[in-house]
């Protein structure tokens, strides 16, 4: 039993150290002099270390400007899927209407439409109000998230029945109860919600890319790529740079919670 368990463990430290190379490898080559990213390539101190890249990034292009911008854009996004959600598993959790169950799970299935679907439609509608090169443009048509919808809905079914009776005995109302008594119950879940969606709007680069081409308003993945074009694709310490300053913000945040999106997930599973 001991050997299969180290067994076991030793095939994940494996696994853990192939998955975070990349990432390891990214920044330690963002703080190297270009004549020891080859020469010391599975070495991952800096030696000597210089923040050479990082300037180099810093004074060649915007860069803080292109990460406002995705922040911008991340932050208003994620707030706005998380009310939409919160109201939607609320209503779906609290209330009994006609065609309930079959609204609920067209929500669900919304979540397997890829983005390229519903791409043309939302482009043409951005065009028409005059949204392109704008942050209404990138934020309008992402709204709402069924993902949110889906987890928050499981969430608000864990609390007991009995904590919505003696609120409504108290005489609170549905606002009073939603936002007073049940949002702070489940607020891990939403933290750890928030994470995932600011993540994933901060990495989107397909609908940036169809809205925008002012360079002011890039959003940083286009940034990125457009940084590597200029730099030939051979400058691997400056590219290494931008990539890491792109990455830091996400990967702060999944870092500082990364327990609540654990356990937000296996609760998730454990009523249906």
């Amino acid at each position: 039993m001991k050997i299969k368990r180290f067994g076991w463990n030793l095939t994940l430290v494996v696994c853990l150290i192939f998955s975070f190379f990349p990432l390891i490898w990214m920044i330690s080559t963002a703080f190297k002099q270009a004549d020891q990213i080859f020469s010391d390539f599975l070495n991952p101190m800096p030696a000597p270390f210089t923040v050479e890249n990082i300037m180099h990034v810093i004074n060649s292009v915007p860069v803080i400007r292109y990460l406002l911008n995705s922040f911008v854009v991340a932050f208003l996004v994620t707030v706005f899927q998380l009310f939409t959600s919160i109201l939607a598993a609320y209503a779906f959790t609290r209330f009994t209407f006609k065609g309930r169950q079959f609204l609920f799970y067209l929500i669900v299935a919304s979540m397997l439409v890829p983005i390229q679907v519903t791409m043309l439609p939302n482009y043409l509608l951005i065009s028409k109000l005059g949204w392109l090169n704008t942050y209404a443009g990138l934020v309008v048509p992402q709204l709402a998230a069924g993902m949110g919808v889906f987890l928050l809905r499981q969430a608000f079914r864990t609390i007991p029945v009995s904590l919505y009776e003696s609120a409504k005995v108290a005489g609170a109302g549905e606002w009073h109860i939603l936002w007073k008594i049940t949002v702070p119950v489940i607020r891990p879940t939403i933290f750890a919600l928030g994470v995932l969606l600011f993540i994933n709007v901060w990495n989107e680069y397909f609908w940036p890319l169809l809205v925008i081409n002012d360079d002011d308003m890039l959003t940083i993945p286009l940034a990125l790529q457009q940084f590597i074009s200029a730099e030939g694709g051979t400058s691997w310490g400056p590219m290494m740079a931008v990539a890491t300053l792109a990455s830091l913000p996400p990967l702060i945040a999944f870092l500082l919670i990364n327990r609540h999106i654990i356990n937000s997930f296996i609760s998730t599973g454990v009523k249906g």
